[in-house]
């Protein structure tokens, strides 16, 4: 059994936590085999959008604590390991929003602490109703700090102190509403739904929506001003596609478009 099946269909890729034992907990093996996939599939044009779930009973609940206890075994109680851990854990998540292709978060059952904020760092995420969300860490004496990062870029400030600071659970729906995910759907349409966005997405151009994503992200740092000078070369880049150019004349002769790619 490997930890992450990756299953390939037309432009989209699947990919799969497949440690449903440790409820598909990011240890060191779950985070090595995701970055070593999504390095992959940064080169891999042929992918246009990349989904993203887990197996079992819940999406994913975090970090490994039964590796991270075995971790203080060292003489410095464990600190070099952690601080390890923890940036090899952002490692991937930058690398998530880095790929040129979208990722979508398929989520159901729970996702809790660093779970959380996998689905936070996606680049969209659709969820069953009954799954739950929270950054729980604080009932046990840790707070969630690294997975605050991606929390506070999702949703208002206030919802995700609360979040933090009581390690309630939220519902799918509040989630949707908060703006952590795109949608709660029902169970049985999980999958059919997710599916839906991801061939949606694969249908467009692929060259624009590389040059979007990686736009989108840069932008959100910048001031206004700047924003608008990044973006209007972003712009000019894309104009200059002829793929575009494909596309812009196609929608004026009201043809579909011929792309090359």
């Amino acid at each position: 059994m490997t930890i992450l099946d990756v299953t390939a269909q037309g432009p989209i890729t699947h990919l799969r936590m497949n440690a449903p034992e440790r409820l598909n907990a990011l240890s060191d093996e779950m985070i090595a085999a995701l970055h070593s996939q999504l390095d992959t599939l940064a080169e891999d044009r042929s992918t246009r959008a990349i989904i993203l779930s887990g197996a079992g009973k819940a999406f994913c609940a975090g970090h490994d604590l039964r590796q991270m206890t075995a971790m203080r075994q060292a003489e410095d109680g464990g600190a070099a390991a952690f601080k390890d851990l923890f940036d090899r854990c952002a490692a991937l998540m930058a690398r998530i929003q880095n790929l040129p292709q979208p990722v979508i978060a398929q989520v159901h059952g729970i996702a809790t602490a660093a779970g959380c904020q996998l689905v936070a760092t996606c680049d969209l995420a659709i969820a069953a109703e009954d799954t739950r969300f929270g950054v729980n860490g604080v009932n046990i004496g840790l707070f969630c700090a690294t997975p605050m990062v991606a929390l506070t870029r999702n949703i208002p400030r206030k919802q995700a102190f609360e979040m933090l600071t009581t390690g309630e659970f939220i519902p799918a729906p509040r989630a949707a509403e908060l703006g952590l995910i795109n949608r709660a759907v029902p169970g049985d349409q999980l999958e059919t739904e997710t599916q839906a966005l991801a061939e949606k997405i694969a249908a467009k151009l692929g060259s624009a929506v590389t040059h979007g994503k990686g736009a989108f992200y840069e932008q959100l740092n910048l001031p206004t001003a700047e924003a608008y000078a990044f973006t209007g070369d972003v712009m000019v880049r894309n104009m200059l596609d002829a793929n575009t150019r494909e596309g812009i004349d196609a929608f004026l002769e009201k043809r579909p478009p011929e792309w090359t790619q």
